[in-house]
């Protein structure tokens, strides 16, 4: 039904009202991204009943569970893009929501934060995704790296709790960052108009695809590059980036997957603006700067000796452990994207 509510999008004409997501291409990505996890996930499943002298239990477990979230996170994005990108950007919230919860649960505040804390919830987050869904770049681009990391120790200071001060405003704000900056730039990827370069004029003409297309590019290019990265680490891994923090991560995985992704970024280059070169180097850095996520989480992660951020599904790690990758590449990627082609 899902696929062919997405078909039927691309079959209906278009109204002058009317604000279509997806066309053939974009359908096509997804079609073949939810197929692609749906294998991966029976494939999983065979495994996890393999003897364990076959494969390491461990391993397989966190194959599974990495698929399992990704394809859920996946089926919820394009059930909400199938309504309008009003609905996509309240799904990011809500994610925003849940995963700054996990990030506060997770670091100990005290009864002087209590009030800032409901100001991120009820003011700020809510504020930031009204401004992306109104497409207003000029505010949701400063209101929380600039007025609301000003608002946060302002407010602590007000309360007269003065220990570990510094501490704790650095850490609600960092939090704030990265679950709601961060991530809200996923969804603000849909609202971008952007030009692409026409190789017969040589010179840059609006683009006409979709930019859920570029969206679901961002996402695929993510999904793969943690899945390579988690092949080139067992694979090939040898020396160990941190091992204090993440005794899995290796310079070859970072350097392997970011390898890799680009050549599929080339592949997918068809539901972009972006040249063939363009797309391998936007996906290259989309890796990079997913891997960055994935260790400094790891870091907060042992600062505050917890194993995972929460846990969403039972037998699964919280939220936040999924989307680490996401909220680190996306302002990166968003801004990339806009300075390069902005249309505007």
């Amino acid at each position: 039904m899902l696929l062919l509510a997405i078909s039927y999008q691309n079959v209906v004409p278009a109204t002058p009202n009317s604000d279509r997501l997806f066309d053939f291409w974009t359908s096509l990505l997804i079609l073949a991204m939810l197929v692609v996890l749906a294998v991966l996930l029976l494939a999983g499943q065979i495994l996890k009943r393999q003897p364990e002298s076959v494969f390491d239990p461990a391993i397989v477990r966190t194959f599974n569970k990495r698929v399992s979230t990704w394809l859920t996170i996946c089926v919820l994005l394009v059930v909400s893009l199938l309504f309008n990108r009003t609905v996509t950007v309240v799904l990011f919230g809500l994610i925003s929501l849940w995963a700054l919860r996990e990030f506060i649960t997770m670091t100990p505040t005290r009864r002087g934060d209590h009030g800032t804390l409901a100001w991120l919830i009820f003011g700020f987050t809510p504020l930031q995704y009204v401004m992306v869904a109104m497409n207003l770049y000029d505010f949701y681009t400063i209101v929380i790296p600039v007025y609301a990391s000003l608002f946060i120790p302002a407010r602590i200071a007000f309360t007269g709790d003065h220990k570990r001060f510094l501490e704790r405003s650095a850490k609600i704000q960092f939090g704030l960052l990265i679950c709601v900056y961060a991530l809200s730039h996923t969804p603000a990827l849909l609202y971008l108009e952007l030009e692409t370069y026409d190789s017969v004029t040589q010179t840059k003409v609006p683009w006409t695809g979709k930019t859920a297309g570029l969206l679901f590019f961002f996402i695929v290019i993510v999904q793969v590059s943690d899945m390579l990265h988690f092949v080139w680490d067992r694979l090939a891994g040898k020396h160990v980036i941190a091992s204090a923090i993440n005794t899995t991560k290796t310079w070859e995985g970072v350097i392997g997957s970011a390898c890799c992704t680009a050549l599929v970024g080339i592949l997918l280059q068809f539901v972009t603006p972006f040249t063939w070169y363009g797309a391998g180097f936007m996906a290259s850095i989309i890796s990079v700067m997913a891997s960055s996520g994935s260790m400094t989480m790891s870091a907060i992660k042992r600062d505050r000796g917890v194993r995972d951020y929460g846990t969403l599904v039972q037998g699964h790690a919280g939220v936040l452990d999924r989307i680490d990758s996401v909220c680190f590449a996306a302002p990166i990627f968003f801004h990339a994207t806009r300075f390069f082609l902005n249309a505007q």
